[in-house]
């Protein structure tokens, strides 16, 4: 049953394909007609061909029929093909082709008459392969008669008007037809004020009003408008004319018919020309009647704005005062004072009033002027004229030249007197002076006086140095700090002060020798403006009073002194520093003990070392003393005021060296603070130990300075012992190692491991995989050993031994370190077991790889590819012979 519906609708589907295939074929289209025309317009009918063969461009006839039988009118490709009755007309170019495209063309007929009413048909050549489509179309043109006819208001056809700006006015034009068709109008109303016509507002053959390019906002407020009116009339109404509205103006009106398909299509067009309107520009001049004013402080300022305007009729002036501070400044920058709007409202102010003197005449007064009033005024002024609607309507607006107003404030007169009511005879002694106010005349209860406190440093001869401010007070009393008198005015140490109205004071509570130079005072009188705020007006400054005393150089003798002049290490080391001054206040001293140790000394390589220190308040501190098991072994103390003596128990070898006293004299300043005064230096004593002990040497030995990676390295410090031999029991050795990881020892060395002298290990910390371990083997043999060697052990090794000597009085005294000369360990790459497991390993997955692949193509071969084959059995018969055929 399947199969026999399939064979039922397979005739179906090839009669549809059929159809389909004689269904396109060419296709020659003209408009669905009948076209209907105006006598004595122009007519383009267009003809167009598609869905065709051969070559892209197409030719076309064009044939005409009244009643039957068809007369050939024009040819894009035959030029014999116009019949007799047309040749005349397409000679002229009355009747032609326009081509618009290579398959389209348009048969233009100008002047078209009643004779030219009937069928017109449009035909293309044949290109195609075979003939399948349709090659002529026709379309029926309908010729009435011109029924049209557009006028202007008056009998004549033009007007001018003269308007001026703001006015407004208003067009007429006439527009009827008589057409025996259903028709509809289309009215524009056009200007022109250059070379081409723009559109207004027209009132479209659908019955909408289209406002044109640049009127739309207009059209909405409704200063242009559209109206119609009896008589078929169309009325254009223009309010607040400009001068962009001057020029000619048309009345444009196009008719339309509704077409065969549904469209409208426009079959003529007329215009009249109504009227010229120039639009006169109103001039308007506004000046200040004064160029140049000069008032006093707290009189009236009165200025004339005068507006001269060649407008008549109804209008009315707004008036705007502006102050600005630059007579460059722009309206928007400036300040609006006052304002009189059209309606003679003028905006609030309580010292500012604007009046209407006359109709061009308005009078700005301010009252009560101070300094800030000094700048420029503006005056602006515009003209509104009335509409129709009842509101109004800015026509020109101008603004003046800005005005000079200059405010001479009133100055009060006073003199300044600067005296010092107590000067210092030494350092740390107080200073007072005081500025006062005095032969006050012309001053109001509006006035305010204010200081500024000034030093200028004295140099000898001519120089001159700029004064500096200490400190100055603001009209609301704010004080203000100079960079110089900040931070002691902060801390209380300078005082500031108005003891009276007229009187201010600047008190220096200790003052010292920078304070020396010269002093002034400024007084600065301030004027309260009508805001409240105030403004300085005037500064009259005093003469400089001189701040000096005599003085003289303090000096400081220093003397050390050795107690015990011979001991032995182990013992107590003690000396004394005598301290003597002149021309310093009640003097108090600080010391700081200081040592020189020899060159060879690697704890400081810089010589000095600060041991102990004692300040003035008898505070004692260790500065530079690092050795912590004598964390008590010295001491410091004050024996009398000006003696002071220094003790160092159970000296060492290494305390060798030159011992100093640095000495400073400190004075009382003020707030209870010490001021340092001078310093001094003693005489050095030394500490020089006689001693005929051991001499030791260190040495870095190693039987194999070449090894490889992984194994071990031993590396063994040796120390040497030279003069008096020691027992064992009697000498320790601290041992650090060191290693520079370079060829050529010129990086930091990085600590290893050390070994005390009570057999303390410490190890640093390592990155690497490697160990270390160190021990000692003998008493004056050390040994480190690295276990497990990288490539990055390797480098120069050395190590640092510390010796420790106990002497005959049970005191153990360590000595100066000894660097051992480095030795070099080189580490090598083993290449046979750096390569052993890699060749096994490759070697066994390489075997592993073969016996899989072996496996993996048997499995194939037997199971995965099989194919059995079956054989057609033959049977087996014996040739006959020939012969017995």
């Amino acid at each position: 049953m399947g199969h026999r519906g399939e064979r039922s609708c397979l005739p179906l589907l090839l009669l549809v394909l059929l159809l389909l295939a004689f269904c396109r074929g060419r296709i020659v289209r003209v408009p669905k007609g009948p076209l209907i025309r105006v006598v004595g317009t122009e007519v383009a009918i267009p003809c167009s061909v598609s869905d065709y063969d051969g070559p892209s461009e197409q030719n076309f006839d064009w044939e005409f029929s009244r009643e039957t039988d068809f007369v050939r009118i024009v040819s894009t490709w035959d030029s014999t093909f116009t019949s007799e009755e047309y040749q005349k007309r397409v000679g002229r170019g009355d009747i032609k082709l326009r081509r618009s495209s290579n398959d389209a063309v348009e048969l233009v007929i100008r002047n078209i008459q009643p004779a030219d009413q009937g069928r017109y048909k449009c035909s293309t050549p044949s290109t195609d392969a075979t003939v399948q489509g349709n090659y002529d179309a026709e379309v029926q043109v309908k010729v009435i008669s011109d029924g049209l006819s557009v006028s202007g208001s008056k009998a004549r056809s033009s007007t001018s008007l003269r308007l001026s700006e703001g006015d407004s006015f208003k067009l007429r034009c006439s527009a009827t037809t008589t057409s025996p068709e259903h028709t509809h109008l289309h009215v524009t109303w056009q200007v022109k004020s250059g070379s081409s016509w723009r559109d207004i507002l027209s009132l479209t053959h659908e019955g909408k009003f289209q406002p044109g390019p640049g009127y739309e906002e207009r059209y909405r407020s409704g200063d242009v408008r559209l109206d119609t009116g009896a008589n078929d009339t169309y009325r254009l109404s223009v309010s607040q004319a400009a001068s962009a509205d001057g020029g000619a103006y048309r009345c444009l009106v196009s008719e339309w018919v509704r077409g065969a398909d549904g469209s409208w299509q426009k079959i003529q067009e007329k215009s009249v020309e109504i009227a010229t309107v120039s639009i006169q520009r109103t001039a308007l001049d506004v000046v200040i009647s004064t160029s140049n004013v000069s008032v006093t402080e707290r009189d009236s300022l009165d200025l004339t704005c005068n507006i001269t305007t060649d407008r008549s009729g109804i209008f009315q002036a707004e008036v705007m005062w502006y102050f600005s501070t630059s007579p460059d400044d722009t309206l928007s920058d400036a300040q609006l004072l006052l304002s009189m709007d059209h309606d003679s409202v003028v905006s609030d102010s309580t010292l500012i009033s604007l009046s209407h003197v006359d109709r061009n005449s308005y009078r700005l007064l301010v009252r009560d002027v101070d300094v800030e009033d000094s700048g420029y005024y503006f005056c602006e002024a515009a003209i509104w004229v009335p509409l129709h609607n009842g509101s109004w309507h800015k026509v020109v607006e101008r603004t003046s030249a800005p005005v000079s107003v200059v405010v001479t404030a009133l100055e009060p007169d006073y003199d300044v007197f600067l005296n010092a009511s107590k000067t210092p005879k030494f350092s740390d002694d107080p200073t007072e002076l005081n500025c006062r106010i005095t032969n006050i005349q012309d001053t109001e209860a509006n006035i305010r006086f204010t200081v500024s406190w000034y030093y200028r440093q004295r140099l000898p001869g001519d120089d001159v140095v700029a004064e500096e401010l200490l400190a100055s007070m603001d009209a609301d009393w704010t004080l203000l700090l100079g960079d110089r008198g900040r931070e002691r005015i902060q801390n209380g140490e300078i005082i500031l002060s108005k003891k009276s109205a007229d009187t201010f004071s600047l008190r220096i509570q200790w003052t010292s020798e920078s304070d020396r130079g010269d002093y002034f005072c400024v007084i600065s009188a301030w004027s309260r403006h009508r805001n409240n705020s105030w403004v300085k007006s005037k500064d009259v400054s005093s003469a400089s009073v001189n701040i000096f005393w005599a003085t003289q150089d303090y000096t400081l003798t220093v003397e050390a002194v050795k107690l015990k002049p011979f001991f032995v290490a182990g013992h107590t080391f003690e000396m004394t520093c005598k301290v003597s001054s002149k021309n310093i206040k009640t003097p108090r001293y600080s010391v700081l003990i200081t040592a020189e140790k020899p060159l060879t000394d690697q704890s400081n390589p810089n010589g000095t070392t600060r041991i102990i220190s004692l300040n003035q308040d008898s505070v004692v501190r260790l500065e530079d003393w690092t050795d912590q098991t004598r964390v008590d072994g010295v001491v410091l103390e004050k024996v009398q005021e000006n003696e002071f003596r220094y003790r160092m128990y159970q000296t060492q070898i290494s305390d060798a060296g030159l011992y100093r006293c640095v000495v400073t004299a400190w004075s009382p300043g003020g707030g209870g603070m010490w001021r340092e005064a001078v310093n001094g230096l003693s005489n050095p004593i030394q500490i020089d130990f006689q001693t005929s002990g051991p001499v030791f040497n260190v040495s870095v030995h190693s039987d194999s300075p070449t090894i490889y990676q992984g194994e071990v390295a031993d590396l063994l410090c040796i120390v040497t012992m030279e003069g008096m031999p020691l027992e064992p029991d009697d000498m320790s050795f601290d041992v650090s190692w060191f290693a520079v990881r370079s060829f050529a020892l010129d990086r930091e060395p990085i600590l290893l491991a050390s070994l005390d002298r009570r057999g303390i290990v410490t190890q640093s910390r390592r990155n690497g995989s490697s160990d270390l371990s160190l021990e000692r083997i003998s008493p004056l043999e050390f040994r480190l050993r690295v276990h497990g060697c990288e490539d990055h052990d390797f480098g120069n090794y050395y190590c640092v031994v510390t010796p420790w000597v106990r002497s005959a009085t049970g005191v153990w005294q360590w000595e100066p370190d000894i660097k051992a000369k480095p030795i070099f360990l080189s580490v090598k790459m083993d290449v046979l077991n750096a390569f052993k497991y890699p060749l096994l390993i490759g070697i066994g997955l390489a075997t592993a790889i073969g016996l899989l692949s072996c496996l993996i193509g048997y499995c194939s071969s037997r199971w995965c590819c099989k194919k059995e084959v079956q054989e057609t059995r033959r049977e087996r018969r014996r040739l006959m012979s020939m012969e017995m055929d």
